[in-house]
């Protein structure tokens, strides 16, 4: 092959020397004609043989530079594989972290509801266990003792311990405590007393009519009787 190489960068020389030579001997005819001096053919074989033709590079160095371009670009394109890859990973990763944060929101939100309703059974269910008012027996007077028990059927356990301090406060446990200078009356001292004739015609004499009526309205204004007695507390009414 090495033979055949050096033989073909001959004939490729050859010719191109003998196509300068052919235009040199035209130039050299002109020149002749027009009264120039022409170049020695030795100058155009040298300028011929100084140029680098294709034949000139051997085979096996063609090769390594198409190995090379190859390479290359199989390089480039690898680089740029890795690149779309890493960005589609990072879109991938922001759009499953949004989608576990709403996750995460609504199981939250889902709990505490949950949370809440169970509370309000509960709270339901509490005062489901407890009597009603009319299940006393009613009586012509009752002590303050009796008044307590009822008080301990009729508001739910978790209740009981701040319905008792407002009504200490208020009337000390006196279902016909009468405010001399209002028309407060009863264990809640409800203003007027009449209001609680929504809970009972007799709401005057019947201790367990007056904790009922003070029972629901703790509910409604304040949402529970702790919840009034927080706000007794921090302004000496409810």
């Amino acid at each position: 092959m090495l033979e055949g190489n050096r033989v073909s960068r001959i004939s490729v020389r050859g010719l191109a020397v003998a196509s300068a030579t052919a235009v040199t001997a035209v130039g050299a005819v002109t020149g002749v004609a027009s009264g120039s001096t022409a170049p020695a053919s030795d100058d155009a074989e040298a300028t011929a043989s100084g140029s680098t033709l294709l034949a000139d590079i051997p085979a096996g160095a063609q090769a390594q530079v198409q190995t090379a371009s190859l390479t290359q670009q199989a390089d480039s394109q690898a680089i740029a594989a890795d690149a779309t890859a890493k960005k589609d990973a990072e879109a991938a990763a922001r759009k499953q972290a949004a989608k576990d944060a709403v996750a995460k929101q609504q199981a939250a939100e889902k709990a505490e509801k949950e949370a809440k309703e169970r509370k309000e059974a509960e709270k339901v269910a509490s005062r489901s266990a407890t009597r009603d008012a009319s299940s006393f027996t009613v009586k012509a007077s009752y002590t303050a003792a009796e008044v307590q028990e009822m008080a301990r059927q009729l508001v739910p356990a978790d209740q009981f311990a701040c319905f008792s301090r407002i009504v200490d406060h208020e009337s000390s446990w006196n279902y016909q405590a009468d405010n001399p200078t209002s028309d407060a009356y009863g264990l809640m001292q409800a203003l007027p007393g009449s209001k609680m004739s929504s809970a009972g015609a007799d709401w005057a004499t019947n201790p367990a009519t007056q904790i009922k009526w003070g029972l629901s309205y703790m509910d409604g204004r304040y949402g529970s009787p702790c919840a009034a007695w927080n706000f007794w507390q921090a302004n000496n009414y409810y």
